[in-house]
């Protein structure tokens, strides 16, 4: 079958502050240009898709041949080349002629970004599918950010309203065309042309390596990315952490890092937050650094009562200091009680900025059986990935 999804690879920019006597697409990348690169990531995601390469117009030859080798003879079908235009906007639209009629979902993508992984191709495309609105990849804000004017300070920006937009973007092709078509400005991204013409956009986790290929310490960096499969698994280590806390309806209930409004509490000499504490124990395990109750043991004054938060942070500070960074942590809530679902994606969203790597979260019954099954409380299971720190 035809695919239904189209990737628009642009690549037509000169890349002037890379510093290169040809234009960044072909610039070599451990021993690859960066368009084969990102050919080889659209073309690696599970669904199939039409690649359309937007190149500059004198390199058309060379681009088609560079594309194709990345492909292989088995995908070749699968591209299709067009000269770009004068600015990335134009490159986008000329992009869009090709495509091909069955083609029912677009991705616009940054061929710059060429590390980005297959699954966040396939992310994007899915949520778009589900959805029907567009849909960007983007990163927390981790740092403070300034308003400035005049190199005075305004004020501090709340960074948990802000994020790092990536590409592939990904629409609906009426959608993205009809907004093209309206467009009468240049736009800093495709998102920003289809908000323009009235369309929702929506967010989904980006990925660390989608970062773009900008100036030359940016191309150091994935050089050094692309070193890490020979040694990949070196210096890894994941732990595990379990927690168990009794209802007990006299206190608040905090879960997860947020508030629980109208839900019994968890007993505790903190605010017993399975959840966060499972963490903890799985983030010390992994590093070698003992658990949660030897390092912020109930003799402590300064953790009565304290948040689940405060255990996280002086966790992870911690591992941070004994060389690591958190590669990702998944956490399993058996309990009958509260309903997770709800809230599933806020209580991720917290936890994988409080600590700098994604944090996913599921939640379970035990059909009657056992403790949490009789409704007397809650077990967390979290289990840890660390990575060596950069």
């Amino acid at each position: 079958m035809a695919p239904t999804v189209a990737v628009i690879l642009v690549a037509a920019g000169s890349g002037a502050r890379l510093g290169r006597s040809v234009p960044k697409a072909f610039v070599e990348l451990a021993g690859s240009p960066i368009l084969a690169r990102a050919v080889d990531g659209a073309l690696s995601a599970a669904e199939p898709a039409q690649v359309i390469v937007v190149a500059p117009a004198e390199l058309m030859d060379e681009a088609r041949s560079v594309a194709v080798r990345a492909a292989g003879p088995s995908a070749t079908g699968y591209l299709t080349l067009v000269a770009g235009g004068a600015t990335r906007q134009a490159s986008v639209a000329a992009g869009l002629t090709a495509l091909a009629p069955e083609i029912e979902t677009v991705l616009v993508h940054d061929a710059a970004r060429c590390l980005a992984p297959p699954e966040l191709f396939d992310r994007v495309a899915a949520r778009v599918q589900s959805s029907g609105r567009a849909v960007i990849p983007a990163l927390p804000v981790t740092d403070t950010v300034k308003r400035v004017q005049d190199d005075v300070v305004l004020e501090t920006v709340d960074r948990s309203e802000l994020r790092q937009v990536q590409t592939p973007q990904g629409f609906p092709r009426a959608a993205l065309v009809d907004a093209y078509a309206r467009a009468d400005r240049e736009y800093t991204d495709d998102a920003a042309v289809v908000a323009a013409a009235g369309v929702a956009v929506l967010v989904v986790d980006g990925s660390d390596r989608a970062f773009k290929i900008t100036t030359p310490w940016d191309l150091q960096r994935a050089e050094r990315l692309l070193e890490e499969p020979a040694g990949a698994l070196e210096g890894l280590r994941t732990g595990i952490g379990v927690d168990v806390h009794g209802y007990d309806t006299a206190v608040p209930l905090w879960l997860g890092g947020v508030h629980w409004p109208d839900e019994p509490g968890l007993a505790g000499h903190s605010d017993g937050d399975a959840v966060a504490h499972a963490i903890c124990d799985a983030l010390l395990s992994a590093a070698g650094l003992g658990d949660i109750g030897g390092r912020f043991g109930t003799a402590e004054d300064r953790f009565k009562d304290a948040r689940g938060d405060v255990f996280l942070i002086e966790t992870l500070a911690l591992v941070t200091h004994a060389g690591y960074r958190v590669g990702n942590v998944a956490v399993q809530l058996i309990a009958n009680a509260p309903r997770f679902a709800p809230r599933r994606a806020e209580i991720e969203r917290h936890l994988s900025e409080l600590l700098g790597g994604p944090v996913s979260v599921s939640a379970t019954t035990t059909d009657g059986l056992g403790f949490a099954g009789r409704g007397e409380g809650v077990t967390a299971i979290a289990t840890a990935l660390l990575l060596p720190a950069r």
